[in-house]
């Protein structure tokens, strides 16, 4: 089952997509806390404006170096544990809208990525335990300044602009994440191609992890880590990220006019 949460100009709302991507079938109040109820509308995907599948309530737990490959191209080894960092809610964006990239960076990079989104509240969940609290899974690129993400060596700031974390284009409920892959492209030139099954830490794993530190609520997203092949981007770029199963997350990246 796809989920989008989409605009006709008026309140969010959400809806089922169909197979094809074309139609969403309008639905009652947010999936992740009421029953899902068809209202009767139904919308061409094409007449919308696809906002970000879910903006979390609480944080965004990111995974760093969950790659060997990406680790190496990052001039160092995977660490034995997941590498976890947090970004803001206020970095979300949705589908086609800008990434915004600010003056005070001169290297802006795409990173293509799982994200899974957590359907319950958990603490200290099991590895055996941990799938039961997936509600479903989304595209995401972890956008990073990376010179800032070496000057000031923690990333808060250099993951957490403003529209640094777009999400897209809906979730989808039924995926198997150890048997997908993920494909970024930039203008159309693919940069990244690596399947989910070299993951170094699978889901279940991140999310028992994460949940011995933090409490996971609803809404809550998980970023499991990117492939090797990130690289940075141009102000006019357009970066597309790829998930067979889910869809694709197309975004372009601009120069901060505030800055102009």
């Amino acid at each position: 089952m796809r989920i989008a949460r989409f605009t006709t100009g008026d309140d969010p709302m959400f809806g089922l997509v169909d197979g094809a991507g074309e139609k969403i079938a309008e639905i009652t109040g947010d999936p992740l806390y009421t029953k899902i109820e068809l209202t009767g509308a139904v919308h061409q995907v094409d007449d919308v404006r696809l906002l970000a599948p879910v903006i979390p309530r609480s944080k965004i737990v990111a995974i760093g170096k969950n790659y060997a490959e990406h680790a190496r191209e990052m001039g160092g080894e995977a660490p034995k544990e997941p590498l976890m960092f947090l970004i803001p809610n206020t970095a979300v964006v949705g589908p086609n809208d800008p990434v915004v990239m600010p003056s005070i960076s001169e290297r802006v990079d795409f990173e293509g990525e799982l994200a899974v989104v957590i359907g319950r509240m958990c603490k200290k969940v099991s590895v055996e335990e941990a799938m039961k609290v997936v509600f479903g899974y989304t595209i995401a690129n972890d956008v990073t300044a990376r010179d800032l993400q070496k000057s000031d060596g923690q990333w808060s700031r250099a993951k957490g602009f403003d529209t640094f974390c777009p999400l897209g284009p809906w979730i989808e409920t039924e995926l198997d994440p150890s048997t997908t892959r993920v494909t970024t492209r930039v203008d159309g030139e693919v940069k990244q191609d690596g399947p989910t099954s070299d993951m170094i830490h699978d889901v279940a794993q991140l999310i028992s992890h994460a949940s011995q530190a933090f409490t996971l609520l609803p809404g809550d997203v998980i970023l499991t880590g990117t492939p090797e092949g990130v690289g940075q981007v141009r102000a006019g770029q357009r970066v597309e990220v790829e998930i067979p199963e889910i869809g694709v997350l197309a975004n372009t990246y601009v120069a901060d006019e505030d800055d102009a």
